[in-house]
Parts: structure tokens; sequence; C-alpha cells
């Protein structure tokens, strides 16, 4: 029997994450099964379970995917082209209404809210290291990075509730946190 090569499995792997991204996005967690799931990947139930022992494995390696799209400078235009990415992805994936889902069930899963915790931590990190003065000592570059986080968060929770949403008052509360 020939080997399968790692390529071919992680891009098994990730067909089965994303297609349980598109359920949980559609369905929600609790309204998602993994026969679910095997229908949404067009795979064998098999092929699932060679990956994911179960429905909390698949949740967790959702969860995992973190989107890579922060802005690498905190101007307006980067911000506004940064919630026009979140307001796109909302749209054409559901993913506000799958981040407000994974948060609730953060709040009930030890594992999940490390994750959750851990990727908070690095997007505010993310947002220090672009602050011009952010290293004076006086702590406000982590009171703006918590402040703007927040704002972020808000902003996709919104979107999750509302539907579509214009970044621009956003924007403008965003450039007020950082510039203050």
């Amino acid at each position: 029997m020939p080997k399968v090569e790692q390529a071919h499995l992680d891009a098994r792997r990730q067909q089965i994450v994303g297609a349980a991204r598109a359920r949980f996005a559609s369905h929600g967690f609790a309204r998602t099964s993994m026969a679910d799931i095997v229908t949404e990947s067009g795979l064998s139930t098999g092929a699932i379970y060679r990956y994911f022992a179960s429905k909390d494995e698949l949740v967790v390696a959702v969860c995992e995917q973190g989107s890579e799209a922060f802005p690498t400078a905190l101007t307006a235009e980067a911000l506004t082209a940064f919630l026009e990415h979140v307001r796109s992805l909302a749209r054409e994936r559901g993913h506000a209404r799958l981040t407000a889902q994974i948060y609730a069930e953060a709040a009930l899963s030890p594992a999940l809210a490390a994750i959750v915790q851990r990727q908070l931590s690095g997007l505010r990190a993310a947002v220090v290291d672009l602050l011009p003065d952010a290293d004076d000592g006086d702590g406000r570059g982590a009171e703006t990075a918590e402040a703007f986080v927040a704002l972020c968060s808000g902003y996709g929770q919104q979107l999750a509730v509302r539907g579509d949403l214009d970044p621009a008052p956003f924007v403008g509360a965003l450039m007020a946190i950082v510039n203050r």
C-alpha cells in the first residue's frame, strides 16, 4: 500500500476543519452533529474520525485557526482595511457568528477559554508593538491595547447580531483610542 504524503493528510484535515467551520457558523455548535460534518465535508465517517475523535476536538481545531489579517500599522487606512476584512469574513463565511459562538462556549469550556485567552493576549501584544509610545513604562500601552481589542471584539459581536455594519464609526473610535 503506497504511503500517503503529509501534504495530502494536511489538506484532508483542513477540508474537515473547513466543513466544520461552515456548519458551526450556519447552525451552531449544539445543532451540529458529526454526521452533519460528514455530509458537509463530502467525506466518509471513517475519514472524519481518522483525524478527529469527537466534535469537541473539531471545535478546538476550528478555534485554534485564527485570522492572520491584523493590520501592520495603526492608521485609519490600515484599520479600515482590517475591519472591512472582518466584515467580509462575516458576510461570506459567517465568521462573526462563529466567533460569537466560540466566546460563548469558551465561557463554559476551560480548554476553549485557554485558546481564546491566548489569541486575545496575542492581539493585545500586537497592538502594543504598533503603538509609538507603548514602552514608556506607564502602563498606557497595555491599557490602550485592552481597549483596542475590546472594541474590535465588539465590532465582531455587533456583526454577528446586527448583520452587515459600516466600520467607519469603529475606525474613528479605534483611532481615538490609539491617539489618546
